[in-house]
Protein backbone atom coordinates (compact mmCIF):
# COMPACT_ATOMS: atom_id res chain seq x y z
CA UNK A 1 0.00 0.00 0.00
CA UNK A 2 1.80 2.75 -1.37
CA UNK A 3 5.91 1.33 -0.26
CA UNK A 4 7.61 -1.89 -1.39
CA UNK A 5 10.33 -3.26 0.95
CA UNK A 6 12.25 -6.94 0.29
CA UNK A 7 11.67 -9.65 2.44
CA UNK A 8 14.95 -8.88 4.43
CA UNK A 9 13.59 -5.39 6.09
CA UNK A 10 14.20 -5.05 9.71
CA UNK A 11 11.43 -4.83 11.48
CA UNK A 12 12.63 -1.14 13.19
CA UNK A 13 12.43 -0.22 9.12
CA UNK A 14 9.44 -1.59 8.93
CA UNK A 15 8.01 -0.18 11.74
CA UNK A 16 9.09 3.59 10.28
CA UNK A 17 7.76 2.61 7.02
CA UNK A 18 4.50 1.70 8.87
CA UNK A 19 4.30 5.11 10.88
CA UNK A 20 4.92 7.10 8.09
CA UNK A 21 2.22 5.76 6.10
CA UNK A 22 -0.19 6.05 9.05
CA UNK A 23 0.54 9.82 8.82
CA UNK A 24 0.02 10.39 5.36
CA UNK A 25 -3.23 8.73 6.03
CA UNK A 26 -4.02 11.23 8.63
CA UNK A 27 -3.35 14.57 6.71
CA UNK A 28 -5.38 16.92 5.44
CA UNK A 29 -6.61 16.78 1.72
CA UNK A 30 -5.56 19.38 -0.60
CA UNK A 31 -9.16 19.63 -1.98
CA UNK A 32 -13.00 18.99 -0.43
CA UNK A 33 -15.71 18.84 -2.96
CA UNK A 34 -18.70 19.60 -2.36
CA UNK A 35 -21.66 19.57 -4.65
CA UNK A 36 -20.03 21.96 -7.35
CA UNK A 37 -17.92 24.03 -4.92
CA UNK A 38 -14.54 22.85 -4.81
CA UNK A 39 -12.32 24.25 -1.49
CA UNK A 40 -8.52 24.08 -1.94
CA UNK A 41 -6.35 24.11 1.05
CA UNK A 42 -3.36 25.37 -0.94
CA UNK A 43 -5.22 28.10 -2.74
CA UNK A 44 -7.31 28.86 0.65
CA UNK A 45 -9.87 29.73 -2.08
CA UNK A 46 -13.52 28.35 -2.85
CA UNK A 47 -13.90 27.58 -6.72
CA UNK A 48 -17.63 27.35 -8.23
CA UNK A 49 -16.79 25.56 -11.46
CA UNK A 50 -13.34 27.51 -12.04
CA UNK A 51 -14.27 30.92 -10.97
CA UNK A 52 -12.36 32.00 -7.96
CA UNK A 53 -14.87 32.80 -5.02
CA UNK A 54 -11.87 35.61 -3.46
CA UNK A 55 -12.01 34.70 0.17
CA UNK A 56 -10.51 36.34 3.05
CA UNK A 57 -8.79 33.86 5.27
CA UNK A 58 -11.35 33.50 7.88
CA UNK A 59 -14.48 33.06 5.84
CA UNK A 60 -12.21 29.91 3.96
CA UNK A 61 -11.99 28.40 7.18
CA UNK A 62 -15.66 28.92 7.92
CA UNK A 63 -16.10 27.34 4.92
CA UNK A 64 -13.36 24.79 5.23
CA UNK A 65 -15.08 23.76 8.52
CA UNK A 66 -18.66 23.16 7.51
CA UNK A 67 -17.33 20.91 4.66
CA UNK A 68 -16.02 18.89 7.20
CA UNK A 69 -19.11 17.91 7.98
CA UNK A 70 -21.38 18.27 5.08
CA UNK A 71 -25.00 18.27 5.32
CA UNK A 72 -24.77 18.08 9.65
CA UNK A 73 -25.20 21.06 11.46
CA UNK A 74 -22.16 22.79 12.98
CA UNK A 75 -23.12 24.42 16.35
CA UNK A 76 -21.56 28.62 17.06
CA UNK A 77 -19.80 27.23 19.26
CA UNK A 78 -18.01 24.74 17.73
CA UNK A 79 -17.33 27.59 15.03
CA UNK A 80 -15.86 30.22 17.38
CA UNK A 81 -13.65 26.89 18.63
CA UNK A 82 -12.41 26.33 15.63
CA UNK A 83 -12.25 29.04 12.93
CA UNK A 84 -11.38 31.84 15.54
CA UNK A 85 -10.00 29.92 18.41
CA UNK A 86 -11.92 31.32 21.16
CA UNK A 87 -13.39 29.16 24.24
CA UNK A 88 -16.16 30.94 24.75
CA UNK A 89 -18.76 33.05 22.45
CA UNK A 90 -18.52 36.26 21.79
CA UNK A 91 -21.21 38.81 22.49
CA UNK A 92 -21.34 39.90 18.55
CA UNK A 93 -22.74 39.14 15.48
CA UNK A 94 -19.11 37.85 13.50
CA UNK A 95 -20.54 34.56 13.08
CA UNK A 96 -23.43 35.51 11.10
CA UNK A 97 -21.96 38.35 9.05
CA UNK A 98 -18.97 36.37 7.99
CA UNK A 99 -22.02 33.93 6.92
CA UNK A 100 -23.57 36.51 5.25
CA UNK A 101 -20.69 37.73 2.86
CA UNK A 102 -19.91 34.10 2.55
CA UNK A 103 -23.07 33.43 1.05
CA UNK A 104 -23.17 36.70 -0.97
CA UNK A 105 -19.77 35.33 -2.99
CA UNK A 106 -20.99 31.66 -3.00
CA UNK A 107 -24.33 33.50 -4.80
CA UNK A 108 -21.90 35.39 -7.53
CA UNK A 109 -20.55 32.05 -7.96
CA UNK A 110 -24.18 30.07 -8.96
CA UNK A 111 -24.19 28.75 -5.63
CA UNK A 112 -27.10 30.00 -3.81
CA UNK A 113 -28.13 27.89 -0.59
CA UNK A 114 -25.40 26.11 0.19
CA UNK A 115 -24.80 27.18 3.87
CA UNK A 116 -28.25 26.77 5.48
CA UNK A 117 -28.83 28.15 9.09
CA UNK A 118 -30.78 26.10 11.54
CA UNK A 119 -31.61 28.31 14.30
CA UNK A 120 -31.53 25.64 17.26
CA UNK A 121 -28.14 24.09 15.88
CA UNK A 122 -26.10 26.73 13.74
CA UNK A 123 -24.96 26.33 10.24
CA UNK A 124 -24.80 23.52 7.62
CA UNK A 125 -23.14 22.95 4.26
CA UNK A 126 -25.78 21.83 1.76
CA UNK A 127 -24.88 21.24 -2.11
CA UNK A 128 -27.41 22.57 -4.48
CA UNK A 129 -29.97 20.49 -5.75
CA UNK A 130 -28.99 17.98 -2.62
CA UNK A 131 -31.47 17.04 -0.09
CA UNK A 132 -30.08 16.69 3.51
CA UNK A 133 -29.58 12.34 4.31
CA UNK A 134 -32.18 11.33 6.41
CA UNK A 135 -31.04 11.66 10.70
CA UNK A 136 -30.58 8.28 12.54
CA UNK A 137 -31.76 8.31 15.80
CA UNK A 138 -28.72 6.66 18.32
CA UNK A 139 -31.19 3.57 18.41
CA UNK A 140 -30.99 2.66 14.77
CA UNK A 141 -27.31 3.27 15.06
CA UNK A 142 -26.97 0.45 18.03
CA UNK A 143 -28.74 -1.65 15.76
CA UNK A 144 -26.85 -1.03 12.77
CA UNK A 145 -23.46 0.05 13.24
CA UNK A 146 -21.89 -0.71 9.68
CA UNK A 147 -24.34 2.34 8.71
CA UNK A 148 -23.60 4.94 11.64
Amino acid sequence: VGDVVSSAVSLDELDVRADRLAAQAQMLPRHRDIGPLRLDLFARDGFGGKRPLGLHPREFNLLWRLAETPHRPVAKEELVADVWRLGHVPETNSIAVHVSRLRAKLALAGLDGMIETDAAAGYRLVPPGMLAPPAQSMKECAFEPPEC
